[in-house]
């Protein structure tokens, strides 16, 4: 079976050691960078790779860029590769709890044409919840033997909206743009990262809390399409823009969207850091 958006700890424990399965360990801190690859080392699912937000699943910040750019396909299939994920493995990416990191991973793979990629329902907390097998230090080598793997770079063409083609499909209002972050950083009453705080005019606020029930876990599907009805009247959902920070939590909005059948979205992956860039762009408040 291939999972594709989600999968649960019972089925995760199922598959666990399978030569076909790479389980990528995600947990990041954007306040402590080093916080995630140390909780790694203490204690991860059994094979684990880990993943680090700033270095393996972005490229170097630009002068024009937002903090977490898109590496070039080839860059990160090579990486891919390297820890063990061919064109045939499926793969299971995690973080601590709901989803807001894994969710980045889960993304890029179907970015690069990868379809059999799930974030764990719940994370690593929903792992050690249902008392599962747990190891330490670095893992070894992917399942199989083999260090590296062949992953061949797919690149799904229009999954990516840049600054230029955001800015005319606002003047155009072809696209709903939805925005993930807490409303009080969309409002512009918080800004603890970015130097500017407030949100791009015309876009929705649908913070990726909104997609996890009280356990971090993923609502059910019908109760995900309500809300996005709820929040986005008469809007075409498959065609919605999704954006953030830095283009990491738009991406949980777009798996919740699959989830509940509304596959179609699109990323800004410059997101709100790389809209400020340009202090000609307006912002709006409130």
């Amino acid at each position: 079976m291939v999972f594709q958006t989600l999968i649960d700890v019972h089925a995760l424990q199922k598959l666990l050691g399978e030569p076909r399965l790479a389980v990528v360990d995600c947990r990041f801190d954007l306040m402590n960078p080093e916080a995630g690859r140390q909780a790694y080392l203490r204690a991860h699912i059994p094979g684990a790779r880990y993943a680090d937000l700033n270095r393996d699943l972005s490229a170097p910040i630009g002068a024009h860029t937002g903090r977490h750019p898109l590496p070039s396909p080839e860059a990160f299939a090579a990486w891919l590769g390297a820890i063990g994920i061919g064109d045939d493995t499926q793969v299971v990416a995690y973080d601590e709890a709901n989803g807001s990191i894994a969710a980045r991973l889960w993304w890029m793979l179907r970015w690069l044409g990868h379809g059999a990629v799930a974030v764990l329902d719940g994370g690593f907390k929903a792992w050690t919840a249902h008392g599962g097998a747990l190891q330490a230090g670095d893992a070894g080598p992917p399942a199989g033997g083999r260090e590296t793997r062949h992953f061949t770079p797919r690149v799904s063409l229009g999954s990516v909206v840049s600054t230029t083609e955001l800015e005319d499909a606002l003047r155009d209002r072809k696209s709903p743009l939805v925005d993930a972050r807490a409303p009080e950083r969309y409002a512009g009453t918080v800004e603890p990262i970015d130097p500017v705080a407030g949100h791009i005019p015309g876009a929705v606020n649908h913070p990726f809390s909104a997609n996890l029930a009280a356990d971090g876990r993923f609502l059910p599907a019908a109760e995900l399409k309500r809300r996005w009805e709820e929040d986005l009247p008469g809007a075409d959902l498959t065609s919605l823009v999704a954006m953030c920070g830095s283009g990491v939590t738009a991406c949980h909005n777009l798996l919740s969207l699959e989830v509940a059948g509304l596959r179609g979205g699109t990323l800004y992956a410059g997101s709100w850091s790389e809209w400020i860039r340009d202090p000609r762009r307006s912002v709006a408040r409130g």
